[in-house]
């Protein structure tokens, strides 16, 4: 069984998945409650009920916390048993880039396997079902551009400008 919670943040409406075995899912900031309603069931498979429960409450505590600026790092239990084996293995070494730091794909790929697999960690740093706490908006184009953000770039800049690494983005003169 499938637990939700839909919740309203400083940012918009955010929900959170959780199966028996972690935190599953977690759906950025919309505009409105329904639109993360309807994230949260095209996420999930089989029946979800929307209830709290300790770990839902903690995430969105945690959640909450980070876009605030008074959390940098994550203590839930996840579920990432959706994904390929080869994706939980670019979302764990996601889990590794630290708070404010920023990595490309390429150096990603380093770690997972070897640069050949650049665009294969595309893929999975895009299918990545828990945005913000694994980290895939620390992954940067080679050249130190945003590059890409499956919730989109507005996202992706204030997330960075939290931890603060957007600022130095900008001051290298790249694209932000």
């Amino acid at each position: 069984m499938r637990r939700t919670m839909i919740f309203k943040s400083r940012w918009g409406w955010m929900g959170v998945v959780e199966t028996e075995n972690g935190i599953a899912t977690i759906v950025l900031p919309k505009a409105s409650r329904m639109m993360v309603a309807a994230d949260v069931r095209r996420g999930s498979r089989g029946q979800s009920e929307e209830e709290s429960s300790p770990r839902l409450r903690a995430a969105r505590k945690q959640l909450t916390e980070y876009l605030a600026g008074r959390r940098t790092s994550f203590t839930l239990p996840l579920d990432l048993s959706e994904g390929t084996a080869f994706q939980r293995r670019v979302w764990r070494a996601l889990q590794n880039i630290s708070y404010g730091h920023l990595h490309s794909y390429q150096e990603l790929a380093a770690r997972v396997g070897g640069p050949q697999y650049a665009r294969a960690v595309g893929n999975a740093v895009g299918a990545n079902p828990l945005p913000i706490v694994i980290p895939c908006h620390r992954i940067v184009s080679q050249d130190g551009s945003l590059g890409g953000f499956s919730c989109g770039l507005p996202a992706k800049r204030r997330l960075l400008a939290i931890e603060g690494s957007l600022a130095r983005i900008c001051r290298r003169g790249r694209n932000s």
